[in-house]
């Protein structure tokens, strides 16, 4: 019984590796690392009060004796110690600061770490980098080798390091608050779930083809696949049908001001950057080009731009510039559309609603709603009688309120400019979502590529379930396989333990 059981457990080991075959980043993690020992600046380049010069690898403990000048071993792990630091070849003194001592593999790389927290001028850095590039052995990092180090250690998985580099680019709170949670886990440990979900499925119909005919896999292991697969994919299509808010946060929303020439959208776009960013002329026509900047606004990272007034024009340089617009338009987040409100009809009881909405269809691209992609701006409202702007404003308020949002403003009194910004800081919110709230936002092209092309490889589950299930199997194993693309964890061993775990085969 017992030669039968091993034979089982051989072919089972043999035909599941047959169809499983994963070829991933994690591969790498299991091969022999580095062995040299690499070094870096860790803290920002520039002035400072204080700089961090990190040491990775095997001979990281010999250079923290050298530069440290210990003659008595090494310092206490992860504990501060007061030193002079010493250039190794002259004994020369370079600085006074503290180091510290991160014995592998309980470091941010997995390997022996040493720090130096040294005074941060241009002088002392360039010494102790010096030093210990005199060091046998040792040789300055490549950017970013600490983290990829750290991702074959298995310290921090693909969505971890994506995360840590957010986190060092985040220029907004918002963006912050994304990165730090992305860091923590959280996206990695979503998709970590759904890849056991999915391997649990795979490995059982692994089972069942090899193993049915034997009776040694028992009855309803397929219904519960059945049931498994459908859930799972109902979560992956959910998660990707988020507007593309974790993404947009990320990268920045594409702000564009647009409208007829001469409504004041150079002027706004300088109120907006605090400073005179674009030329501002009572001449229509004056901005012919896009002109961008970056802004944090309410903690949102947004991408702004200037357009050229839009008009029909025999001038081929001002249309080239309504050319380049209309596109701004096409591809923006956010339309704030500026409208003269000198230019509406005097009759606003009955014509404005009518005016605006026309105007609405000329700026933007068909197929974009209005409330979602829009903000409307009356502007120069100071050059209007307050009766006449009471006026309007009760009209827009019960004719297209549900159309796109409204703000009355005047640019050169300022009036109406909080109003404005709450309702651009809400679109904005709205557009980027709350990144601490609910499940971790998907942040990534590259995630949302794989994730989709999982969702097409379980379709393909259910167009062979009932033909062939090998081919049925195949569309798990490529749907695994395109979930541990985005975290760089999946392989073939993975899928046999859960077939011994789940099943007493062989016993």
């Amino acid at each position: 019984m017992a030669l039968a059981a091993c034979w089982r457990r051989g072919l089972l080991i043999n035909a599941v590796r047959l169809r499983v075959d994963f070829r991933c980043a994690s591969s790498a993690s299991s091969a022999v690392g580095p062995v040299d020992t690499i070094y870096a600046l860790s803290s920002g380049q520039g002035r400072c009060g204080v700089a961090v010069v990190r040491v990775s690898g095997p001979a990281a403990g010999g250079a923290l004796r050298s530069v440290a000048g210990l003659s008595r071993g090494l310092p206490a792990p992860r504990t501060a110690l007061l030193r002079s630091i010493l250039n190794p070849q002259s004994k020369e003194v370079l600085d006074r600061g503290l180091v510290l001592w991160f014995p592998g593999p309980h470091s941010f790389t997995g390997e022996d770490i040493a720090e130096f927290h040294i005074h941060g001028g241009p002088a002392v850095i360039n010494g102790v980098l010096q030093a210990l590039g005199s060091l046998p052995g040792l040789r300055p990092a490549e950017a970013g080798e600490f983290t990829q180090r750290a991702f074959h250690a298995g310290k921090l998985d693909l969505t971890e390091v994506e995360g840590l580099g957010d986190l060092i680019h985040a220029e907004t709170e918002a963006q912050r608050r994304q990165a730090l949670r992305q860091m923590a886990g959280d996206l990695g440990q979503l998709y970590n779930d759904w890849s056991q979900q999915l391997k649990r499925c795979l490995a059982h119909v692994e089972a069942f083809i090899d193993f049915s005919e034997g009776e040694l896999i028992e009855d309803g292991v397929l219904n519960q696949v059945d049931m498994d697969v459908p859930h799972l994919q109902m979560e992956i299509e959910k998660h990707l049908c988020d507007e593309r808010r974790g993404e947009r946060l990320r990268s920045g929303v594409q702000v564009v001001i647009a409208g007829s020439t001469n409504a004041g959208k150079s002027s706004l776009f300088n109120i907006l950057c605090q400073r005179p960013a674009a030329i501002v002329s009572p001449i229509a026509g004056t901005t012919r080009d896009v002109v961008e900047t970056s802004l944090d606004i309410g903690g949102f990272p947004v991408l702004l731009s200037d357009t050229a007034g839009l008009r029909d024009t025999g001038d081929c340089v001002e249309k080239e510039g309504v050319r380049r617009a209309r596109q701004m338009v096409e591809l923006a987040d956010l339309t704030l559309v500026l409208v003269d409100s000198t230019q509406l009809p005097q009759e606003p009881q009955e014509e404005v609603s009518g005016f605006l909405k026309e105007h609405l269809i000329s700026v933007l691209p068909s197929g974009k709603t209005y409330k979602q992609h829009c903000l409307l701006i009356l502007n120069k409202s100071d050059l209007l009688p307050k009766e006449h702007i009471n006026t309007i404003q009760n009209v827009l308020d019960t004719e297209i309120s549900d159309m796109a949002p409204v703000s009355v403003l005047s640019c050169r009194t300022r009036e109406g400019l909080e109003h404005f910004l709450t309702l651009l800081q809400d679109r904005l919110k709205t557009l980027c979502g709350d990144p601490l709230a609910g499940s971790p936002s998907l942040t990534q092209t590259r995630h949302r590529a794989h994730l989709q092309n999982c969702v097409d490889a379980l379709n393909q589950y259910y167009q062979y379930r009932n033909v062939d299930l090998a081919l049925a199997a195949e569309g798990l194993r490529l749907g695994l396989s395109s979930l541990g693309r985005i975290t760089g964890k999946v392989g073939a061993e993975e899928i046999l333990d859960v077939i011994f775990r789940d099943f007493c085969i062989g016993k």
